[in-house]
């Protein structure tokens, strides 16, 4: 019986059926498509657990399809490309996207990335049935049952990675967590002192959920230690 559902989106038909492969070894649901528009359609369609999206893409490419897919779409998108420079991972984390590796790729670590990204998702969804339905805040809701999140009166449907980083927080508010702490727990592996993909992530969440995003009310940068969700 297969477990978690897959959408694997590549242009390349080779890449396509490696990782077709290496999945089903795994017991995962693989879907497949050719291009962003139909990763789209995909997406709604199947719902999938996970999303590995190739970047450069004829037609709608990898970016406008990630952009296109966070709108009905909360599930963690892995961004597949040959480009790898630090703009070019930012520009991916930027439009929506949870995590980036460059072509060509090394299977065992596109494997262990995929997993620690879906058990990330069981245990988040484990926590969330076992607390309560909101949590409240001034100018802030987040629907705990819902995946939502209401700022200043305004809904906002956020990428699951920042949805997992912004409960972290609220979860613990007034209380300094640092950059080690928040890389380890939403990606299940070491930084190595590199907390760029986190940064993203945060200036996003800012971005959203702040009236100011350079006067952050909820979340505040404890310079040289991490961050702080203030209630």
């Amino acid at each position: 019986m297969a477990g978690e559902t897959i959408l694997v989106v590549d242009d390349d038909m080779d890449i396509r059926e490696i990782l077709t492969m290496y999945l089903e070894t795994e017991n995962y649901k693989v879907v497949t498509a050719t291009n962003g528009y139909e990763a789209v359609t995909q997406t709604n369609q199947y719902k999938p657990d996970l999303i590995i999206l190739d970047m450069v893409m004829p037609g709608l490419d990898g970016i406008e399809a990630c952009q296109a897919i966070r709108k009905i779409h909360t599930s963690p998108i892995l961004f597949l490309s040959s480009k790898s420079t630090p703009q070019d991972k930012t520009i991916g984390l930027i439009a929506g996207g949870d995590d980036y590796i460059s072509k060509p790729f090394e299977p065992n670590e596109l494997l262990a990335r995929v997993k620690a990204h879906l058990r990330r998702n069981r245990i988040l969804e484990q926590n969330i049935h076992r607390d309560e339905d909101c949590l409240h805040f001034t100018n802030l809701t987040i629907d705990l049952k819902a995946y939502t999140v209401t700022a200043y009166g305004k809904e906002i449907i956020l990428p699951l990675m920042e949805f997992k980083l912004l409960i972290l927080l609220a979860q613990n508010p007034n209380i300094v967590i640092t950059y080690e702490q928040l890389y380890k727990e939403l990606w299940q592996m070491e930084s190595y002192g590199d907390y760029r993909t986190l940064l993203v992530h945060i200036s996003n969440l800012r971005r959203k959920i702040e009236k100011d995003p350079k006067n952050p009310v909820f979340i505040q940068t404890i310079k040289g230690r991490g961050y702080k969700f203030i209630q």
